[in-house]
């Protein structure tokens, strides 16, 4: 390999992982305009696992039953259940939006880990933690539109998405850690790949919705979220991790909001300048509590 290119890699890594991630939100809007919200989770999730079932065949064997357990969660906590929130969020709130509360999981990781994990944690990160949860409301706030308290409620929804990261994140730092990163993201996928076609063709209209040429084109969004920007994109973040550390690969949580609003704004969507302003306070405080002093 070029020594130029290697010595780069893990930052040409990081930005393509910045645009995929960054993008996924307005390609759920996209997505939207043709499929249900649970037509969309599942879906993304079918494509997902799919993706990853011919890579884990052979290695399901070596897999213990406390491992498949936590497996299991890693799949439902860090990619099926925020799949569906995601979507269902996306269906009341703008898709720049969904990717600034997003950055919103690292403080998250913080609170599960000082409830549940015992984590040590100093004045600045709480500083930190307030200042990203103070942001977030008044985002929210500003960038609301007609019912208030329904536009809290889907925003909620995305809330409730990075808590579940932030569990995800933990599970694989505790209970999974004698697992190759890779190999989690390979099994936990794969492990959902025939209950979720059971769901798809089961408990969503899909068959009907597909009668439509119009949604078979559309299914290109699903398919490029699923294969590309959920099992692709862990697969390029696990390697980013392994080639530098945890800590360059967290700078994709500051990035992603500013990709997902750039372009929302070329989407059309409103944003204002206080907006801009809360985006900042918010990686700001993402930044402080993740600080270790």
């Amino acid at each position: 390999m070029n020594a130029v290119l290697k010595n780069n890699l893990p930052w040409i890594l990081l930005i393509i992982l910045t645009f995929v991630w960054g993008s996924s939100f307005i390609l759920m809007k996209r997505a939207l305009q043709t499929f249900s919200a649970a037509e969309l989770g599942t879906l993304r999730m079918v494509f997902a696992s799919g993706a990853m079932l011919p890579f884990a065949l052979k290695g399901f064997k070596k897999i213990t039953k406390k491992q498949w357990f936590y497996l299991a969660l890693f799949a439902l906590l860090g990619n099926v259940l925020p799949a569906y929130l995601f979507a269902e969020a996306q269906t009341h709130i703008d898709s720049s939006l969904a990717g600034i509360l997003n950055a919103l999981t690292p403080i998250f990781v913080l609170v599960v880990g000082l409830l549940f994990y015992h984590l040590k944690v100093k004045p600045l990160n709480v500083v930190g933690l307030l200042m990203g949860l103070v942001g977030a409301i008044a985002i929210i706030y500003s960038s609301g539109t007609g019912d208030m308290k329904v536009h809290f409620g889907y925003a909620s929804l995305i809330f409730l998405a990075t808590i579940m990261y932030s569990f995800n994140i933990n599970i694989v730092k505790y209970k999974l850690q004698d697992i190759d990163p890779v190999k989690i993201s390979i099994y936990g996928f794969s492990l959902m790949f025939v209950p979720l076609v059971i769901v798809l063709f089961t408990f969503t209209p899909i068959t009907q919705t597909l009668q439509n040429e119009e949604a078979v084109k559309a299914l290109i969004y699903p398919a490029f979220l699923g294969i590309v920007c959920s099992a692709g994109a862990i697969m390029v973040f696990n390697t980013v991790i392994k080639l530098t550390s945890t800590i360059f690969a967290s700078l994709v949580t500051y990035l992603i909001p500013v990709v997902a609003l750039i372009l929302g704004i070329l989407d059309g969507e409103t944003i204002t300048v206080w907006s801009i302003v809360w985006v900042v306070f918010i990686i700001i405080g993402v930044m402080l509590a993740n600080k270790k002093v």
